[in-house]
């Protein structure tokens, strides 16, 4: 079994703890971080308006910067797994369609992301944008984790439309002489 596991700053370290358990200890296992492009334009677009001439130098230090940040992630998680034989891989660009690039390109049979939107409640606010984008586009199975506390059911949220909830015995029928 091929699996691919999308490491995201501030759920990373949850997200291994949740899938790892749930993974055959003889799979192929890669760790994805992406850069996404939109944080990669910001250090030129600000260098381009602020430094003219100068902003080549100070796009290239962003992306060292980048770069570094994503190794020592990947590193954090190979350690954290211990095992010898995971593969790492950074990539650049729209993170939710480097997700299913890179898991369609190494055939992954498994790819796992955690929740990364409002994790305080049960439903679907809890996929943000670019998750919700490979949950609903990956080439293969989706294994979709709490990367912290998992909130009860009672952080359901009640729906939008329609009358609210009746608590207790439906109010009695109109009087006869009521017009309908």
């Amino acid at each position: 079994m091929n699996v691919v596991i999308w490491l995201v700053e501030g759920t990373w370290e949850g997200c291994l703890a949740a899938a790892t358990p749930a993974l055959p200890a003889d799979c192929t296992l890669s760790l994805l971080h992406i850069t996404p492009s939109d944080v990669d334009e910001l250090p030129g677009a600000a260098a381009g308006g602020l430094l003219g001439r100068a902003r080549h130098g100070a796009r290239h230090a962003y992306e060292q910067a980048a770069d570094q940040a994503a190794a020592e992630i990947l590193g954090a998680a190979a350690s954290q797994l211990g095992r010898e034989d995971v593969v790492l891989l950074n990539r650049h660009g729209r993170a939710e369609r480097e997700v299913i690039a890179t898991a369609a390109e190494v055939g992954a049979d498994l790819l796992v992301v955690a929740r990364d939107g409002d994790r305080s409640h049960l439903g679907p606010h809890s996929l943000g944008h670019a998750t919700r984008f490979v949950v609903d586009h990956a080439p293969c199975s989706v294994l979709l984790v709490w990367p912290d506390v998992v909130p009860g059911i009672d952080s359901i949220r009640p729906p939008r439309h329609g009358p609210p909830p009746r608590h207790g015995p439906p109010p009695p029928p109109p009087p006869p002489h009521h017009p309908r």
